[in-house]
């Protein structure tokens, strides 16, 4: 189940021209012209202003997600630590993470946040930020430590992006480049992973009317993926429904009486490690085959089931992952 709030936007301002366009020189108390550093960088995220006087050296990634954000840009020697790692790191990234300190199996507290003496934090959830975790990002910021937060988990959703888009990833991942100063990298992650997108929606055969129930978490009661969500955008890039599309919850608790009687053509599973009831993919298959109410569901007799990871269910560099797997899967049960 999603802890946090879907939200946040992120303008970008740089404070100075990355791109070496000339600017007026300031002057200090004294009257002596002074040279802001040419890669500082100005931006609004989730309603307030960060800061970021250089690229960060010792930054700190509160989640998985922001951790393979910041690994795929090549960016592990600028990482002082991790935390709450959710899956298996992506295989790509496994070397380089390892060299990564990871300060918490969950959230450090402020004290190991502080300890580690960071000089950026990240993070893609709301909750990283709460008292028991880092403490506000206003509370770092006066310690000048920038603390960004995903476009998608603002604190106050009017300041951020209610709904999640790929677009809204891939400028996610633009943005963290040019606070890093590796711009580059930036433009040609977001070129790979729009690429892999646009050949896994060519992939995608399903009918229109096909619909898919995004099962997260939970058997007693089960969580599943509404509006506004990675799974929805998911489910409209590929051309099929969400199951769940007209609740207005991103993640809202269903019931298994309801499920069985939208009966979707499919059902796609979270594999989570985290070891909680029914969070692995063969523990909700048990489960929905041994219910009798989830085993008359015509997905569940034939088998059609479709597993991605569970932190792919979340805007990452992850989430093109997600649409291949389910792409690739509805192409397998198309064909079968």
């Amino acid at each position: 189940m999603k802890t946090v709030t879907v939200s946040a936007g992120l303008a970008v301002v740089l404070a100075v021209g990355l791109a070496g366009c000339a600017t007026a020189s300031p002057t200090d108390s004294a009257g002596t012209a002074t040279t802001p550093a040419a890669d500082a960088v100005e931006i609004t995220n989730c309603g307030t202003t960060l800061t970021v006087a250089a690229p960060p050296r010792r930054a700190l990634a509160m989640e998985q997600n922001a951790t393979e954000i910041l690994l795929s840009l090549g960016l592990a020697d600028s990482m002082i630590g991790t935390s709450y790692q959710t899956d298996p790191v992506l295989p790509e990234l496994a070397d380089d993470y390892a060299a990564v300190p990871v300060l918490a199996d969950l959230y450090p507290n402020r004290e190991a946040v502080l300890d580690a003496a960071p000089d950026f934090v990240y993070s893609t959830f709301t909750s990283a930020y709460g008292p028991e975790a880092a403490g506000p990002r206003a509370d770092l910021a006066a310690l000048d430590v920038p603390a960004y937060l995903s476009r998608f988990a603002c604190e106050d959703p009017a300041t951020g992006e209610t709904t999640v888009d790929f677009d809204g990833i891939f400028a996610e991942i633009t943005e963290i480049a040019t606070i890093f100063g590796v711009t580059e990298r930036g433009e040609a992650l977001v070129a790979d992973q729009r690429g892999r997108l646009d050949a896994a929606i060519a992939e995608a055969t399903a009918p229109a009317d096909t619909s898919l129930l995004w099962y997260y978490s939970g058997t007693a009661t089960p969580y599943v993926a509404g509006s506004g969500g990675l799974p929805d955008a998911i489910s409209t890039r590929l051309g099929v429904t969400n199951a769940y599309g007209d609740a207005e919850q991103t993640w809202p608790a269903g019931s298994w009486e309801e499920i069985a009687a939208r009966n979707p053509d499919v059902i796609v599973l979270a594999d989570l490690t985290r070891g909680g009831d029914g969070d692995s993919a063969q523990a909700k298959i048990d489960y929905l085959r041994s219910n009798p109410t989830t085993a008359e569901l015509d997905a569940v007799k034939a088998g059609r089931f479709i597993t991605v990871s569970g932190s792919s269910m979340d805007p990452s560099v992850r989430s093109v992952t997600a649409v291949e797997a389910v792409a690739a899967g509805l192409a397998q049960l198309t064909d079968s």
